[in-house]
């Protein structure tokens, strides 16, 4: 397969992980919360939520949805929600699951992390631009930034996985929450595949930007011109 070839297949991958991970960013389904059911025919409330946003659900369980041994859910379920924005970088009252019964730090660190990683991505795709509209050797010069930047957009977005993923871990093992139960759902979905998609082909693309090696190296130096001796 021809180099240019292989370079608009990474580019397309590339699209398709930014496009992952804008939705994840931007969407408030990273993780599900359900606290414990004690009662038939009555209303519990569960929550979802992402990097800014936090939505709660109260949902009517009744004999036809509920698994004993299981909490409120599952989210699909209709019922009237509530969202509301994290304050994150403003003093002020928050929703009080995240100001007293949580580590909001880690929420404030993924969401720090994920702007760092759409830049990353905004970065490579200005070089990614200035490549296809370039000519000569500096048309392959930036392909080796634009990598770069796309594989550290994909690290970010890896860091940012994790930090939720400890959120979520320390909110279900604490004494003082009322969540017993808890699932990742499409955003985080969204996220993995795109920490995938990005880190991978960045490394591709800087890969493809490399010039390309003889194969026997051998064939160099004997094509080389001898040296004049005076």
């Amino acid at each position: 397969m021809h180099k240019r070839t292989k370079i608009k297949i990474a580019i397309f991958v590339l699209l398709v992980g930014m496009a992952c991970m804008f939705t994840a960013v931007v969407t408030d389904h990273w993780a599900v919360l359900s606290p414990r059911v004690d009662k038939l025919n009555e209303t519990c409330e569960a929550a979802h939520f992402g990097l800014w946003r936090l939505c709660k659900k109260h949902i009517y369980i009744s004999s036809e949805n509920y698994v004993e041994g299981h909490g409120c859910g599952p989210i699909s379920l209709p019922g009237e929600e509530n969202c509301t924005y994290f304050r994150h970088f403003t003093p002020g009252q928050d929703a009080e699951i995240f100001e007293y019964k949580t580590q909001k730090e880690y929420n404030i660190s993924a969401a720090a992390i994920s702007i760092f990683s759409l830049a990353f991505m905004i970065l490579g795709s200005l070089c990614l631009a200035g490549s296809c509209t370039g000519k000569g050797k500096g048309r392959d010069y930036l392909l080796k930034p634009a990598g770069m930047f796309f594989a550290f957009a994909g690290l970010c977005a890896f860091i940012s996985l994790e930090v939720m993923r400890q959120s979520v871990k320390r909110m279900i093992e604490s004494e003082d929450t009322i969540w017993i139960e808890y699932y990742y759902a499409w955003s985080f979905a969204c996220a993995c595949t795109g920490f995938v998609l990005l880190f991978l082909t960045g490394i591709t693309l800087l890969i493809l930007s490399m010039p390309q090696m003889p194969r026997n190296p051998w064939e160099t130096c004997m094509d080389a011109e001898p040296e004049q001796v005076e």
